[in-house]
């Protein structure tokens, strides 16, 4: 990748006889494009805003470890890292310790850039793919015969040009005209939590440049320390607490995150941009494909963001689905098998995690079997790194919730029991409760929390 990615790259007109176009190019339209390309495709790479610099603003940034692949693959962490982007592990409080990621795990790190930079980069790099054509400033109107015939293009004016091709893909977001135009169903579930979130210049929050995420069970509060020297400050409550919020995002914000048990240095901070976030973030799912068309990023799930995956999953889908209809497109199979094939691969990787995010996402506090995880996690360095490694996505449900696994998360839960009658036995309980201090893998004494009439709540 060469040249300055800031500067507009050439405009050419649409024209038709494309492989493939891509409707959308932010990060799932522009890894599709790309990765097609290099495969043999002709691509048309769609999108409505004439700024190729132009960057979506209501974001987490975030970019699971499960994607870093995907980056490398694309060429793209030689300049993240030139532009200040920052690898990091997460660091879990919960209300019975704190969860690092241990010495030595085997944990791939992930990615913060803010968006303002990663998405001009990306859609540059597509524009400079040989075999891409970018075309902006142009709406997606119809889908020609369920998208097998390309899509009606529509310009400012409204005149409108046929791109004709044999598959369209709709990488253009949770609202996806694509799909609706194709008729492509969705399935849409409930979400309890609200979001606000806003960057901040000052000291980093303990732990940086790793992130920081408080499950306060059912409220969720976060600091991940990105590129410029800034850290992005969020929280998702349950709507009950929105009231606190509607009148000055950005101050309901700074409370609820200076209230944190640990809390981050965000009272010491200046906020360098607007408090963005959303009240209504339902998390809605379809296909990923019909007769003609294939859906990825968002359009095919936009999901929680409460998990930080919506950045990494549009990566990676785009990435598994130019390999699944590469071959047929270069006419060495039917196109309906890649599609069936990339389906396959979509639910295989994606299915068990977005089932347990849309479960919690209803705002209900933590399931037995998560308590039981998260308190073991506190304690266990195996099971704190198996945790990790799930929390980045890079592997699924399966094969975290192993015989092995559990079982040691029930002997250590025992253990854990049985100590604790020891000390009360002892008389060496406090007078409140038992104070619990978890330590993490690396024997740091995290925050302490006292049980108090069945609940748990945070006493440092």
């Amino acid at each position: 990748m060469s040249g300055d990615h800031r500067a507009s790259p050439p405009m050419n007109r649409p024209r038709a006889d494309f492989d493939a176009v891509v409707v959308g190019a932010s990060l799932a339209g522009c890894t599709t494009a790309q990765l097609l390309a290099r495969q043999g495709a002709r691509v048309a790479l769609v999108d409505k805003v004439p700024d190729a610099n132009a960057f979506k603003r209501i974001c987490g940034h975030y970019i699971q470890a499960s994607a870093v692949s995907t980056l490398e693959r694309l060429g793209l962490m030689g300049a993240i890292e030139a532009a200040g982007g920052v690898r990091s592990h997460v660091r879990l409080h919960t209300p019975w310790g704190l969860i690092l990621v241990p010495p030595g795990a085997r944990v791939t790190r992930s990615v913060n850039i803010r968006r303002e930079r990663l998405d001009p980069m990306l859609r540059h790099a597509a524009a400079e793919q040989a075999g891409v054509e970018l075309i902006l400033g142009r709406t997606a109107r119809r889908v020609l015969d369920c998208g097998a015939n390309g899509v009606e293009l529509a310009d400012t004016a409204g005149q409108a040009t046929r791109v004709r091709a044999p598959l369209v893909i709709g990488a253009d977001g949770r609202d996806s005209p694509v799909a609706r135009m194709a008729g492509l169903r969705r399935r849409i579930s409930p979400h309890g939590r609200f979001s606000y979130a806003a960057y901040y210049e000052g000291p980093p929050p303990e732990g940086a440049p790793d992130g920081t995420i408080w499950y306060l069970d059912p409220h969720w509060a976060a600091a991940f320390p990105t590129d410029s020297g800034l850290t992005m400050y969020a929280c998702m409550p349950t709507m009950d607490r929105l009231p606190e919020f509607k009148g000055d995002p950005a101050a309901g914000l700074e409370s609820f995150v200076a209230g944190l048990p640990s809390a981050p240095p965000i009272g010491a901070s200046r906020r360098v941009s607007p408090a963005f976030g959303k009240i209504k973030m339902p998390n809605v799912q379809r296909g990923p494909t019909g007769p003609g068309v294939a859906l990825v990023g968002d359009a095919a799930l936009a999901t929680d963001p409460l998990w930080g995956v919506g950045c990494g999953w549009a990566l990676q889908s785009g990435e598994w689905l130019a390999d699944s209809v590469a071959p047929a497109l270069r006419g060495e199979e039917p196109l309906e098998g890649g599609l069936r094939r990339y389906a396959r691969r979509w639910h295989r990787q994606l299915a068990g995690h977005a089932f347990m995010i849309h479960d919690y996402a209803t705002g209900r506090p933590f399931s037995g079997v998560e308590r039981l995880l998260y308190s073991t996690g506190a304690q266990d360095p195996r099971v704190a790194e198996r945790l990790s490694v799930f929390g980045t996505r890079s592997i699924g449900l399966e094969r975290l919730l192993t015989p092995p696994v559990l079982t040691r998360a029930v002997a250590t839960g025992v253990r854990a029991r049985l100590e604790r009658r020891g000390r009360v036995l002892a008389g060496k309980h406090q007078p409140r409760g038992i104070g619990v201090t978890a330590r993490a893998a690396g024997g740091e004494a995290a925050s302490s929390w006292e049980p108090a009439g069945g609940d748990l709540r945070a006493v440092s």
